[in-house]
Parts: structure tokens; C-alpha cells; sequence
């Protein structure tokens, strides 16, 4: 029998020796791969994937995806900045039309730039990304694609044809969009940076699905929520969700108080807003909560959740 050290009397690395070698797991994965050897059971796909951060991807429950689609984007932010989220909207994404409104899990789609070798090496044809994507989506999810640049195009007319037979709850990009005319007579709500005659092909690649992006500036992960309205695209973290629509109602009862009061005797709004949790004891929107809402002043000064 092997004489030595057992595992449990094996000293912890620290974390930098974690991720080194981490790093020289991953090395020595891709060479075996690359050399077309097999890769050892000990280096499974679970002891791979711990290397990433992971995800949930079950989305939010439709009953949930509907209270929430009952609030503004304004809201929305408000109750996620309170919260610790103030990077939360889609810079760049507006609505294609008047009067269009979102709400649903996200799908995430990813592009790269243009390479040849890209083109050619990623699934062709019904299998490409964006298409295993598009079939992911229904009256619950938004489509939320992860352009190159805001001027690039993401597809039009053919291309999202299948998103309005499959009844999609929306499409958002960081990108722009073919045919407008076209696509906003599909009927789906449509989120883009612009609109471009330009062909999305000949300078990227849709590389990746179902996988977290970068989009506007924040992150989005399969399974957040995507609410999407006239001021533009936000995104909550699924977990979040039941959370946030208390806070977000909760905060615009307070915002109605405060403009009734605002209205009732004229002012600088800075006597009671911006607010955030904890407010001042017997500062002025406490004392106007006291008397308003005092169910609320527990929560407002922090002495409550």
C-alpha cells in the first residue's frame, strides 16, 4: 500500500495557488484535446465547469414575469438601485415604435467580429446560435442579442420571421435592425440601438447562445428578467424578482405622497427626494411618512425588512 499524507491531513491551497491550478488544468485539457488524445476521468466536465461561474437559466415564473410587467422601467431601476443593482438598464436599446412594451426571461445570444475561420467552424444552417435560440423562445422570453457595435445589425425581416410565430415576448439588442417597417408589423416589440440597411454577416458571427453576455454595458444571464418599455431595457436578476416588485410598488406609493405634498405646498423636491433606506429619524419625509404611512417607516430607517 501507497505510504504518505491522507487527504484530509493534506494542507488547503491557498487561492492563488487554486487558480493556478486551475489555469494548468485547463492547459493541459485543451493540449490533450488539441492533440486529439482523450481527456483523463478525472478531469470531467464538473470539475471543468468550476473554473466559470454558473447560472440559472429556469427563468421566473409567469405569474411573477406579469406583476412585474405591470411596473415602468423607472420603477424598476429605483427598486434595483436600492437594492445594490445601479447597473441594471440596456444602454442604447429603444424601442422600435411607439408604445411598445416588454416583459420575459432572457435568451442570450452572443456575436464575435468577423473571421473566416469563425464562419466556418461554428454549426451551419438550423443549428447556428442564433437559431437554436430563437427556438427557446415563446410568450415568456425576450431575445436579448449581444451585438459587435451599435450600428451592426443583428437580423430583419427572414431572419425574425420565427420569432413572430413563435410569439416571442420581445427582442432586445445593443445592435440595430433590418426592414423596420417589416419587422415592426410582426408585432413582437422590437429594442434596438438603431436601425441600419447594413448586413449583420459580413461583420460578425453569431458565435454563442443560452450562455451570460454583456449587453449595453451590464450583464444579462439566461433566466434574468427583461422589462423593456418607452425609457428602455432593464434587466433583474431572476432571484430578485419578487423582491423587487415589493420594493418598486412600496417606493411609488412614496413618490405619490411626496408629489401630493410637493403640489400641496410648493418646493425644492431635495426636502424629501431622492430617497433611499436608511432615511433620517424625524427628518422631513419621515415625518411625512408618519403621518402618511407609518407601515412603511420600519423598512424606510432599516429598523425592518
Amino acid at each position: 500500500p501507497r505510504s504518505g499524507p491522507t487527504a484530509s491531513s493534506t494542507p488547503a491551497l491557498s487561492l492563488p495557488a487554486q487558480h493556478h491550478l486551475a489555469k494548468s488544468t485547463m492547459f493541459r485539457l485543451a493540449t490533450t484535446t488539441a492533440r486529439g488524445l482523450a481527456v483523463p476521468k478525472a478531469f470531467a466536465p464538473s470539475m471543468v465547469a468550476r473554473t466559470m461561474g454558473t447560472h440559472p437559466d429556469a427563468g421566473v415564473a409567469p405569474e411573477l414575469l406579469e406583476k412585474l410587467g405591470e411596473m415602468s422601467t423607472q420603477a424598476l431601476v429605483d427598486a434595483l438601485w436600492v437594492m445594490g443593482y445601479p447597473q441594471c438598464q440596456i444602454e442604447g436599446a429603444r424601442p422600435l415604435a411607439p408604445g411598445m412594451k416588454c416583459v420575459g426571461n432572457a435568451v442570450t445570444v452572443r456575436f464575435l467580429p468577423f473571421r473566416q475561420d469563425l464562419m466556418a467552424d461554428k454549426p451551419a444552417g438550423e443549428a447556428s446560435p442564433e437559431y437554436v435560440a430563437f427556438e427557446k423562445c415563446g410568450p415568456n422570453e425576450v431575445l436579448v442579442m449581444a451585438s459587435t457595435g451599435p450600428w451592426e445589425s443583428v437580423g430583419g425581416d427572414i431572419k425574425f420571421l420565427r420569432l413572430m410565430q413563435r410569439n416571442i415576448a420581445g427582442l432586445v439588442t445593443d445592435g440595430s435592425v433590418r426592414d423596420t417597417d417589416e419587422l415592426i408589423g410582426y408585432g413582437f416589440p422590437v429594442f434596438s440601438f438603431s436601425t441600419t440597411a447594413k448586413q449583420g454577416p459580413a461583420v460578425m458571427v453569431p458565435w454563442e447562445e443560452g450562455g451570460v453576455i454583456e449587453c449595453g454595458g451590464v450583464t444579462v444571464r439566461p433566466g434574468d428578467a427583461i422589462l423593456a418599455d418607452q425609457d428602455g431595457a432593464v434587466v433583474c436578476p431572476g432571484s430578485l424578482v419578487e423582491e423587487v416588485i415589493k420594493s418598486a410598488h412600496e417606493r411609488e406609493e412614496i413618490e405619490v405622497i411626496i408629489k401630493e405634498e410637493l403640489s400641496k405646498n410648493p418646493g425644492p423636491a431635495g426636502k424629501y427626494y431622492p430617497f433611499k433606506p436608511p432615511i433620517k429619524v424625524d427628518g422631513p419625509l419621515y415625518n411625512l411618512l408618519k403621518e402618511k404611512k407609518p407601515e412603511v417607516l420600519g423598512r424606510m430607517t432599516g429598523q425592518t425588512k
